[in-house]
């Protein structure tokens, strides 16, 4: 059986006690994982070359990638959503952003606070979205500004996920602290 967390060159993951982390997800090497963050069915967040850290309160939905090519760590900040299916692939995502269904995000690139990345969008390698930005398109382009609303919707359903994976751990009979495998 393939261990689903594991090491890689003597770098282990960190995983916080309070995050949920699915039983299908695969997280291998450098990887950091703080309170509250949830990481949904069949995510890999690979940090066998840079690290990745995951900070307090957001949500890796399922089926996405999270790699850290060499040169390119990444970091997700606090309270950001990372939709079904996107592809992190060496970039910086600041506090509250969402990233929406199907986007990707290249190398060297940085998505600013409380900006949103539209379903599909490619954010190209080295392009720096800025704060509360609606992007849209292949490549991406800054559309318009985010709303109040939008920009609220974000940190909803973040808290909504949290509460959410609580029920998965009742429903998985595990307790409050994780259960690594």
């Amino acid at each position: 059986m393939v261990r689903l967390i594991s090491p890689f060159n003597n770098k282990h993951p960190l995983i916080h006690p309070d995050a949920f982390i699915d039983l299908s997800a695969r997280i291998i090497g450098a990887v950091i994982i703080e309170e509250r963050v949830s990481i949904w069915p069949m995510v890999v967040l690979r940090a066998d070359s840079e690290s990745i850290c995951i900070k307090k309160g957001s949500a890796v939905l399922d089926l996405s990638l999270v790699e850290a090519p060499a040169k390119y760590p990444v970091t997700i900040e606090e309270e950001t959503l990372i939709s079904h299916r996107v592809v992190i692939h060496g970039a910086h995502i600041q506090k509250r952003v969402l990233i929406g269904i199907g986007a990707i995000v290249l190398d060297g690139s940085v998505v600013s606070t409380g900006s949103i990345v539209g379903a599909g969008a490619l954010v190209a390698p080295g392009t720096t979205i800025p704060p509360n930005s609606l992007v849209m398109g292949m490549p991406g382009k800054v559309v318009r500004e985010t709303t109040e609303k939008e920009r609220y919707f974000i940190s909803q359903q973040v808290h909504e996920l949290f509460n959410k994976s609580r029920q998965y751990r009742t429903k998985e009979g595990r307790t409050t602290k994780n259960t690594l495998p």
